[in-house]
């Protein structure tokens, strides 16, 4: 018999719980930064050197984190259903956790690439990326993040896994963030879409289904309720 597919959307709430922080806690600062200052073409280009610091301070922190209980979940929903993770986070928890399907809407912070060539992608080897590492074409790595202000690359197949799934959950994202944000517009008029989330989010759609708690809280009972 053919697994239902539950494609769930994460967001920052759900690392949270490992650690991680998120720039939105805290009026537009990620750990004591401007975001215009470290998380744009344009502050790569301005100074590249404090955008390397910057990640390599949050590769770190990813490196030494753990997957937490809500990751687990998602990662144990597999032995009953095809399950899809469509991620904003640039961590590499839900793979640690082991989620088998995941796609990265915003990069992964493990990997490196090319300033010229996006698809030009490197894992790095620990978590520092030295100014002077370059790609086999030698120009300077970048980490491999879609900064604010770049294309969302993986965009249209994140709506495609959307628009074919038998049920849609959104996890730890105030859907804020822009073109993410928007993929729930793509899931079918008739099947359930649940949000876990503590504050409630606006969303013009009747079928929602609110579970206002924590990642962890939230995904225990959308378990249960899924298992019931």
């Amino acid at each position: 018999m053919t697994k239902q597919k539950i494609v769930v959307l994460t967001g920052a709430g759900i690392s949270a719980e490992s650690g991680l922080k998120t720039f939105r806690d805290s009026d537009g600062l990620w750990e004591g930064y401007n975001i215009e200052e470290v998380a744009t073409p344009e502050a790569w280009h301005k100074n590249p050197s404090l955008v390397q610091q910057f990640y390599n301070e949050r590769r770190k922190a990813v490196i030494e984190a753990e997957p937490n209980k809500a990751h687990i979940l998602l990662s144990e929903l597999e032995n009953s259903y095809d399950v899809q993770i469509i991620t904003q986070n640039i961590d590499n928890l839900h793979e640690r956790a082991g989620s088998t399907k995941i796609l990265h809407l915003h990069g992964e912070i493990i990997k490196s690439r090319s300033s010229s060539n996006p698809n030009d992608i490197y894992p790095i080897n620990g978590w520092e990326l030295k100014m002077g590492e370059m790609c086999k074409a030698g120009y300077q790595l970048r980490p491999h993040i879609v900064w604010f202000g770049e294309s969302v690359p993986m965009i249209d197949t994140a709506t495609k896994m959307v628009s074919e799934a038998d049920v849609f959950v959104i996890v730890g994202t105030s859907l804020q963030v822009y073109p993410a944000a928007g993929l729930i517009s793509y899931a079918k008029t008739n099947i359930p879409i649940y949000v876990v989330d503590p504050k409630p989010l606006s969303i013009n759609n009747k079928k929602v289904q609110y579970i206002q708690e924590k990642a962890l809280a939230g995904l225990e009972k959308l378990v249960n309720s899924l298992n019931g």
